[in-house]
């Protein structure tokens, strides 16, 4: 494994989850699968001293490293802990690391591979947080992936479980399967048309959660939204695969199109004058804040998606949302940036790319 990975080179490309292709992926952003779990001879983490935290990383690492798959050998291994702020929340702006994990304490870390298909957090709130993502709806490959990975580290790590209970973990409502299953979808129209409230309540009884952008805690910004299981025990993984990719994901997507449909009926030239407003602030904007450019972003995207406006590419709008976030630009421009300055710099970056011009010529 490569004990280190090139943040300013990071910076400059999509994530697997941002690359707009896949099933569904005109509503669908992305489908991951996280699996928790932890090491049967250490205490969980909210128990662990200093000495357990860097036993565990330590043990865990030694343990990928004897992997021969080629999928481990060419992926990076990150030490967390010596990190800069900045560096951990471009992990977190890709969704590579957790919030959790990059604002704790202690020895942590994370490998993933170069396409950053899959992740493994060593240290969050459980010592192993698994997940695959992969780009639109796409459960059954997601699935068989973390699955082939899980099997390939358990060769090799003896994990905490019991025969009646199933994999141990620190919250008692992933005991069982360790399993989370999150679809991120982009519902514009729904927020447009203010059925977003009928939605939560929906999901609410049916025990899946709806959160935002980055998961627990995070706002719902640029109108993305995350659904996932709420629970795992008393579940097989066969139950939260149907429940989130049978059942609540294209009932979503149903609803999303909907939506789109009646807009389009009824509200056509009031919907083209959003996008269209939308495109002249990014591309005249002197100072833009990355809240505000996740609100024009999403429109652009939808009037992309309804055929309402044909450039720019769905690509590069994808690309714009994860380059405008805080991290990202600081990355590209090569130095820490003040709250004024990151505005500025942000709206000459979306300038210079709604144009149709690459990162080599923006300064």
């Amino acid at each position: 494994m490569k004990r280190d990975a090139d943040f300013d080179e990071l910076a400059r490309y999509r994530g697997e989850w941002m690359r707009g292709e896949g099933p569904e992926s005109d509503i669908v952003i992305s489908t991951r699968i996280r699996l928790a779990r932890n090491l049967a001879d250490f205490p969980f983490i909210r128990r662990c001293s200093d000495e357990d935290r860097l036993s565990i990383e330590r043990t865990v690492r030694a343990r990928m490293e004897s992997l021969t798959d080629q999928r481990w050998k060419s992926a990076h291994y990150v030490d967390l802990e010596p990190l800069s702020e900045i560096d951990r929340q471009l992990l977190v702006e890709r969704q590579l690391i957790s919030r959790e994990i990059a604002e704790s304490d202690g020895s942590r870390a994370v490998a993933f591979d170069a396409a950053e298909g899959y992740s493994v957090m060593v240290n969050e709130e459980d010592h192993l947080r698994i997940q695959v993502m992969k780009s639109g709806l796409d459960i059954k490959n997601t699935w068989e992936q973390v699955n082939r990975i899980d099997d390939m580290l358990e060769e090799v790590i003896l994990y905490a479980f019991h025969p009646r209970y199933g994999y141990l973990t620190a919250c008692p409502t992933n005991v069982g399967t360790g399993l989370r299953v999150s679809v991120m979808l982009h519902l514009p129209a729904l927020v447009i048309t203010e059925q977003m409230d009928r939605v939560f309540r929906s999901m609410q009884r049916i025990n899946v959660t709806v959160r935002g952008l980055y998961g627990e805690g995070s706002q719902y910004t640029g109108d993305f939204y995350q659904v996932s299981n709420q629970v795992t025990l008393g579940h097989t993984e066969a139950d939260l695969l149907a429940l989130v990719g049978d059942e609540v994901a294209p009932r979503i997507i149903e609803y999303e199109r909907k939506a789109r449909q009646a807009l389009l009926k009824n509200n056509r030239d009031d919907l083209h004058d959003e996008v269209s407003r939308a495109m002249g602030i990014l591309s005249t904007a002197r100072k833009i804040s990355s809240e505000e450019t996740m609100h024009h972003l999403s429109k652009i995207r939808l009037g992309i998606s309804m055929g309402l406006i044909e450039q720019p590419d769905v690509k590069v709008i994808n690309q714009l949302f994860l380059q405008t976030q805080s991290a990202h630009l600081q990355k590209l421009q090569g130095r820490v940036l003040g709250t004024a300055e990151r505005h500025a710099r942000r709206a000459s970056f979306l300038q210079h790319h709604l144009a149709g011009k690459d990162d080599a010529t923006w300064n």
